[in-house]
């Protein structure tokens, strides 16, 4: 029987997240009739799957350690085949500095910004920021997800409210990008590659948060915390635009598998603006991800298989050291 492990969890913030992402997992795949064992990311996980001798690593971790290309160089040494991106892009994809680099040097469309570091930031830049991007602008941590960490200041706040947002989003990650404040639709569009590695995206989700005026914490896990219009109610060529820049967000970092891609749709000139690539999307009941699969026709059991196939058809890599012989 083939053996699988389904990994969760680890330092992140996002770690009960993940949980939860990883039960549905473990239980779409047992009951495909794979041998499944749950695994927590920790000091510990390479001496488990080595007694696990599985065939094969389906990740389901969020944020610091499980999405940053950590636990994927851990499987790399290990020889262990994985599904989702490989180190690189997800290394890329985790930090939302660099990648938005990426996707500007890809011609697509990002919003307005700057990447403060908690080592030489002082008081007096808020105004100098506030000058460069405008008065309502977005704060992000670079790394982690889920909005933890996230500021949004209104164009009417004091410099002192970014100061304390920055200072907020500092406790998160020490690398902090601030963007101009884009009006709009939250929408998201996933991307799923199919067996031959072909990116494909799904059909957008138009995000109407409940909880809060945006698509927060408790708007994203909270019963009833936001609705989710999918396909969104847009004109076929605004989801068709969608689409094809979430495909190309996805190709950009050289992702693989699967991932979800958040964008603003302006509120009046209907302009798309990219926000972020997330590798390793939830999979939890109130995720956006395998929501937007259904209405695409692929079930949460054929979506989990997709990505069990895809681990198990990459070769377990036998890592030799290189013999060279001395000069004389």
């Amino acid at each position: 029987m083939t053996r699988l492990a389904v990994v969760y969890g680890g330092p992140s913030a996002e770690a009960a997240v993940s949980k939860v992402s990883a039960d549905a997992v473990f239980r779409a795949l047992a009951g495909l009739g794979y041998e499944v064992q749950l695994l927590e990311l920790g000091p510990n996980l390479a001496d488990e799957l080595a007694r696990a001798k599985v065939d094969a690593v389906v990740p389901a971790t969020h944020g610091a350690m499980g999405e940053d290309g950590c636990l994927q160089g851990l499987l790399e040494v290990l020889g262990v085949p994985y599904s989702g991106s490989a180190v690189l892009a997800s290394a890329l994809a985790a930090h939302k500095g660099v990648a938005k680099r990426v996707f500007a040097d890809a011609g697509l469309p990002v919003a307005r910004g700057s990447e403060v570091s908690r080592s030489t930031w002082t008081p007096e830049h808020a105004s100098e920021l506030r000058r460069e991007l405008g008065g309502a602008v977005v704060v992000k941590p670079c790394a982690g997800g889920s909005a933890i960490g996230i500021g949004r200041i209104q164009e009417m706040d004091p410099d002192e409210r970014l100061y304390e947002a920055l200072e907020a989003a500092f406790e998160v990650d020490p690398a902090v990008v601030v963007e101009c404040f884009r009006q709009g639709d939250e929408v998201t569009c996933g991307v799923l590659e199919d067996a031959e590695g072909t990116a494909l995206a799904l059909p957008p989700t138009r995000i109407l948060s409940k909880a809060a005026d945006w698509y927060d914490f408790t708007s994203r896990y909270g019963t009833g915390g936001s609705e989710h219009q999918c396909p969104a109610p847009y004109a076929p060529a605004l989801l068709e635009r969608i689409q094809e820049v979430a495909v190309a967000a996805h190709r950009a970092l050289g992702a693989r598998d699967l991932s979800r891609v958040d964008f603003v749709v302006a509120s009046d000139t209907r302009e798309v603006t990219l926000l972020e690539v997330n590798t390793l999307p939830g999979m939890t009941p109130t995720s956006l991800f395998p929501e937007a699969a259904a209405v695409a026709g692929i079930d949460f059991a054929t979506l989990c298989q997709r990505l069990a196939t895809r681990a198990l058809a990459r070769a377990r890599t036998q890592h030799r050291p290189q013999v060279r012989a001395m000069p004389a």
